[in-house]
């Protein structure tokens, strides 16, 4: 498994299980991360080909892998159990909605709960999500692996109390400031790798407060960008966040992690 990232100084870097490299002394030409998600992992060199020794991830500060993504769409009830909890019948189709790129922040976030009077009722839910490499249309689902760079573990954020109101106020209680907290790497798997047994977890103050794996998913990540790519052109930098297997309220003070097997975990504190 490979990983791209970026420091908070804005560095990007090329890594793996042991550590990082700069991205330029791994691939010549190649300056940000977004030019590498083109490259696909059978481009993607090794950390250990680069002219340069590997830091451990321990040693560096890492801010969002993406300062500045494309499309961000989220997925809702894609989880069948997670679909069942909330009483709602499962969609036929996938349930997509856009959150701005404003919402987006790095690990470490901080959450930021909105003023009481705007919501005082606020989830927090990890969510693996697929990040697009190359422009694309009208992909089917057994070809998406060639459109895919890689999977992003991130902390989805809604203010429920607004949602419950109406439906209609999906946007709104997606979009407030640091609502979507995305993770130290873009982990780039192999292509064909099986998604199926991953679990993803919502973990608030060190409990797992929901957990479940991919192939319980009503649509595969797969399959979000094969559909996806039938309504609009995909590029690079955008990004499927896939659904949630649950949230949980978050409050000042609690620390929220989203873990994701194999891919890695994001972890944001929340505060007012």
């Amino acid at each position: 498994m490979r990983y791209l990232a970026r420091t908070t100084d804005g560095d990007p870097l090329l890594g793996d299980e042991t550590g990082y490299v700069p991205l330029s002394a791994a691939v010549s030409g190649v300056e940000t991360v977004r030019e590498a998600l083109a490259l696909g992992s059978a481009s993607l060199p090794e950390p250990s080909r680069a002219f340069a020794s590997r830091v451990p991830a321990e040693d560096l500060s890492f801010a969002s892998p993406l300062p500045d993504p494309g499309k961000l769409l989220g997925i809702g009830l894609n989880y069948a159990d997670h679909a069942a909890d909330l009483d709602e019948s499962a969609p036929d189709e996938p349930a997509s909605f856009f959150k701005p790129a404003t919402a987006a922040t790095g690990p470490g976030g901080p959450i930021r709960l909105p003023p009481t009077e705007l919501s005082d009722h606020v989830t927090a839910e990890a969510e693996l999500a697929v990040v697009v490499g190359r422009t694309c249309r009208d992909v089917d689902a057994a070809a998406a692996d060639a459109v895919i760079a890689g999977y992003l573990p991130v902390i989805d954020v809604t203010a429920e109390d607004v949602l419950r109101r109406n439906p209609r106020f999906l946007t709104r209680a997606k979009s407030f400031d640091t609502f979507l907290v995305f993770g130290p790497h873009i982990a780039v798997p192999e292509p064909g790798t099986d998604l199926s047994g991953i679990e993803v977890r919502t973990v608030v103050d060190d409990e797992v407060r929901a957990r479940n794996v991919v192939d319980d998913m009503h649509f595969s990540p797969r399959e979000l960008v094969a559909f996806h790519s039938r309504v609009m052109t995909l590029e690079p930098g955008d990004i499927i966040s896939t659904g949630t297997p649950g949230a949980h309220v978050i409050r000042p003070g609690d620390e929220v992690r989203a873990e994701v097997d194999r891919f890695g975990s994001v972890r944001a504190d929340v505060v007012t």
